[in-house]
């Protein structure tokens, strides 16, 4: 600890532009066709998980483990990094392009800190991509590109930036890097009311420091808790509710739902690992479409039904071709046709939602609704895989409503994460020192 303090010390300010949104088509395209010039015109950069080229698709990023479910496994590491994050994405068309990626140490805020790249890496900060495929038999074009990170020195927020021709971003993917400098215990709490019982879950937690030197822990000890790894509608500001200086441990334990979340129902799935054969969620294919065309059953809404239980992957995805194996280049994209039955037009738009949207709102996946049908209908383009997601309402502020068109149910099944911060005395950048996972209504052994 005491090294990573000096280090800390000597840190000097660091340049990194920020950005502005950047929206996304509503109809999918092939590789080539002509874009207005605004379209993703601005790429300034955003201090998110962002994609700010059109043609970059199906950007995954993980910890690698090596098992089948590493794709599960958010990019959160301890500060040993036995284990490396991975990223991989594809970038449509018929020839590659030169990528290189580089890190840039967030506060915990997700501003850039003043820490030069030395002080976090023992390289130079910029990494060439060498690991990359073509597509094999497909009918939309892409090459795959695949890298590990590099193993850096200091724990903390990271922002991963690949960047294309130029020096211009093509993508951004937040990373994490924890100590176990503290104790956190999270547990399953119970919201103190009546209806929210049933529809709300609650985390409390508490942080014990007895082998760490904190001065004024419940001013200086940040905390932000997720749920589904989600960053739209993380819980950030949270101070203790009781401080035991004897004990030294802090407690958070809350009664005006500050911790308490939406606890929504599973997700809904679909299987596109098959463009031959429909899979679970599927109404038609076309295979001789170029891209193919997959219609998925039509769907409603399921707030005001009663709890339905079945195994989801928590808003996630697996790529995989069920013809070919390997998903990461023999896996094809499909225009995808989403059909969202309802008797009158929601608040707000609608969008479909989850990892496939980058947990975003994004004009490719925002649904048009027709009055004399009374159905919501949109198209996106998709890599044959299997999908998790919700159909939500946007809001003019805030996270997404997923509860008008899914309801809320006290038994689902997600996951939750805590992650402590703490910035030294005397010092200019944020560490992660503690780090942990609570698994709600868990049916894994």
């Amino acid at each position: 600890m005491h090294r990573l303090l000096l280090l800390l010390l000597l840190a000097a300010p660091a340049c990194v532009p920020l950005g502005t949104p950047i929206t996304d088509p509503n109809a999918a395209r092939q590789p080539g066709q002509q874009r207005p010039p605004e379209y993703y015109a601005d790429k300034a950069l955003r201090y998110e998980d962002y994609v700010y080229d059109p043609d970059v698709r199906t950007v995954q990023c993980y910890v690698g483990t090596g098992v089948n479910t590493e794709v599960f496994q958010p990019p959160i590491v301890p500060i040993s990094q036995q284990q490396p994050i991975v990223l991989e994405f594809d970038l449509l068309g018929s020839s590659s392009e030169r990528m290189t990626a580089k890190l840039v140490h967030c506060d915990a805020d997700w501003k850039p800190s003043v820490l030069t790249d030395m002080q976090f890496l023992n390289e130079i900060n910029e990494f060439l991509i060498t690991d990359y495929r073509t597509g094999v038999n497909v009918k939309v074009p892409y090459y795959h590109y695949r890298m590990q990170v590099p193993r850096v020195k200091l724990s903390g927020n990271y922002l991963l930036v690949v960047s294309g021709a130029g020096g211009v971003p093509v993508l951004s993917r937040r990373l994490l890097v924890y100590e176990n400098s503290v104790e956190v215990a999270i547990r399953q709490g119970i919201p103190v009311a009546g209806q929210e019982r049933y529809t709300l879950q609650q985390v409390d937690f508490s942080i014990g420091y007895g082998g760490f030197n904190i001065v004024n822990p419940s001013q200086e000890i940040k905390v932000m808790l997720r749920q589904n790894f989600r960053w739209d509608n993380a819980k950030t500001n949270l101070r203790p509710t009781f401080v035991r200086d004897a004990e030294r441990r802090l407690d958070y334990q809350y009664f005006n739902f500050e911790n308490a979340f939406a606890a929504s129902s599973e997700f809904r799935y679909a299987d596109l690992r098959s463009l031959r054969v429909a899979g679970a969620g599927v109404a038609q294919l076309d295979p001789a479409a170029s891209p193919r065309a997959v219609v998925l059953s039509p769907e409603a809404t399921r707030n005001g039904q009663s709890y339905s239980q079945f195994d989801d992957i928590n808003g996630q995805r697996v790529i995989e071709s069920r013809e070919y194996g390997n998903g990461a280049t023999n896996a094809d994209y499909a225009n995808v046709t989403f059909q969202l039955r309802a008797p009158s037009a929601a608040p707000g738009p609608v969008y479909v939602f989850g990892a496939l949207s980058d947990w975003q709102l994004k004009d490719e996946f925002k649904l048009t609704y027709n009055e004399e049908q009374k159905q919501y209908t949109g198209t996106a383009l998709l890599k044959q895989g299997y999908y998790n997601y919700y159909y939500v309402v946007g809001k003019p502020s805030g996270p997404p409503d997923d509860v008008y068109f899914e309801g809320s149910h006290q038994e689902t099944e997600n996951q939750y994460d805590l992650l402590v911060y703490y910035r030294p005395p005397g010092t200019r950048a944020d560490l992660l020192i503690g780090y942990q996972m609570l698994a709600v209504n868990s049916r894994r052994p």
